[in-house]
């Protein structure tokens, strides 16, 4: 797929997942937080099926998607996808920006729909705060978006397997949020959405503003003439 093409699939992309993740928060707000029917079924299914070494690799996998590890390779996608040394510190620092910014506005949101948690009797670890959208899932989902990308661009073909390992633990971490019972799945679904929206719109951003010979592979496909119009795209 060229660049234009990837361009127009990230903003209907964007607008998709922003519809989506639109309709989710008016529910939840409109029903007061009140858990909808997939939301009671899954919770009361992992409160049932909690096996010591299910909860502690849950518990282990849930620590990666918050503090410090995920803005660790936020800085690492960057430094994966620049060239040298400057557009490497330049890509870090756009890394880290995009992912502090989402979490910003992530947290604006969940504080304006402002939907509880699960019974805190179901909890099988430590959690705070309102529930929608779920942080640990926003996270690591942008986080992973951010690494998969990089990957891509460092090595189209070699990468695509570490890129669907990244996938997955991206979305591993936001299963573990409902599994340990401190988000309903509709928490979940709502961060995945917002990140496929974010992730969407921060690639629109970069092919507008990154010539397309800065990053990934020197390619025909990106040639000086194609280079000078991804300014103006």
């Amino acid at each position: 797929m060229n660049r234009r093409g990837v361009a127009d699939l990230a903003v209907s992309t964007a607008l998709g997942s922003l519809v989506g993740f639109a309709v989710l928060a008016l529910a939840a707000a409109g029903r007061h937080g009140a858990p909808l029917p997939a939301d009671s079924a899954l919770h009361s299914w992992a409160v049932q099926h909690r096996p010591g070494v299910a909860v502690a690799a849950a518990r282990g996998l849930t620590y990666t998607g918050t503090g410090v590890i995920p803005y660790l390779l936020a800085a690492l996608a960057g430094v994966i996808a620049g060239r040298g040394a400057r557009q490497r510190l330049a890509f870090c620092a756009a890394s880290l920006g995009c992912l502090g910014l989402c979490q910003a506005l992530r947290y604006a949101v969940m504080l304006l729909v402002a939907r509880p948690r699960p019974p805190m009797a179901g909890w099988a670890t430590h959690a705070s705060g309102w529930s929608f959208p779920s942080g640990h899932t926003t996270t690591s989902a942008v986080t992973a978006g951010l690494l998969v990308i990089a990957v891509l661009l460092r090595a189209p073909r070699s990468g695509r397997a570490l890129g669907a390992g990244i996938a997955c633990w991206g979305v591993l971490v936001g299963l573990t949020r409902i599994y340990l019972g401190v988000h309903w799945f509709t928490d979940v679904l709502g961060g995945w959405l917002f990140s496929v929206f974010w992730l969407s719109l921060s690639i629109r951003l970069a092919l507008r503003f990154v010539p397309c010979d800065t990053v990934g592979p020197r390619s025909a496909n990106c040639g000086p003439g194609r280079a000078a119009a991804a300014g103006s795209g």
